[in-house]
């Protein structure tokens, strides 16, 4: 059992729903800090399975009254009376990013809204040639058991750098001589015809309104990915798998 002086609070990611719960408690590979219940759950053979999984990894058990879970899971109406603390090896800030790495590829993501499209994006950067994302936490989806389904299970697998101003967070990179793409469906540059440095972030900006004009603004340069036939836009997701395996 983990005591809370030994554990870096920005590392924790916290979960909730019984079936995400019981996935995340069956990989032996999570470090798991702590589960939440709420004194009003009726045991059921899930819960049971919980339970008995949390004792047998001699994680500690906390019950709290349903109103105070919901503060601990941040979502009363989903979270079914269960929340697990996670610990994320993968979460990072910037300086301790670029300490670890002579040369990265890197997706930011400004914006992206749908919890599906940001766990699309991240099983293909865990797939593909992406080293870390970049995710802001204010202003975008973020990460939930949804999320955690649509990126089938990759999450715990690819660095996150989260970041309460994604501005800041790009000013850091630049000093650390990193190369800003925004990706635009009206630039002329076509993404294939770039020849890319060893330190390179893609930004990714919001389904409806793409990048936010702050952002376009500290970019190096604007590329788009060339389409036929008068398809003038990709979804997110699927623009994140091109320059993944670019």
């Amino acid at each position: 059992m983990l005591g809370m002086e030994q554990i870096n609070l920005d590392k924790i990611l916290t979960i909730y729903g019984r079936n995400s719960i019981l996935e995340a408690l069956l990989d032996n590979s999570l470090k798991i800090y702590r589960l939440h219940l709420s004194k009003s759950n009726k045991i059921t053979p899930q819960l049971e399975k919980i339970i008995k999984l949390a004792k047998k990894r001699n994680i500690e058990i906390v019950y709290h009254t349903k109103k105070a879970l919901s503060y601990i899971s941040k979502n009363s109406k989903q979270d079914q009376g269960v929340a697990l603390d996670i610990i994320m090896k993968g979460f990072l800030d910037e300086e301790e990013f670029i300490k670890n790495h002579n040369s990265y590829r890197l997706l930011a993501l400004d914006g992206i809204s749908n919890p599906q499209n940001l766990g699309m994006i991240i099983r293909s950067a865990t797939a593909g040639n992406i080293d870390a994302i970049i995710l802001p936490t204010k202003r975008s989806a973020q990460i939930s058991p949804l999320v955690i389904k649509s990126s089938v299970g990759t999450l715990f697998k690819l660095p996150i750098i989260k970041t309460s101003s994604l501005i800041n967070s790009l000013k850091i990179f630049k000093k650390s001589n990193t190369d800003i793409y925004t990706l635009s469906s009206y630039a002329k540059n076509s993404y294939r015809d770039e020849v890319y440095s060893n330190r390179v972030i893609f930004i990714l900006g919001n389904e409806t309104i793409g990048v936010s004009k702050e952002i376009e603004k500290l970019s190096d340069k604007s590329i788009s990915i060339p389409m036929r036939r008068g398809v003038d836009s990709l979804n997110v997701a699927v623009t994140a798998s091109l320059l993944a395996f670019l």
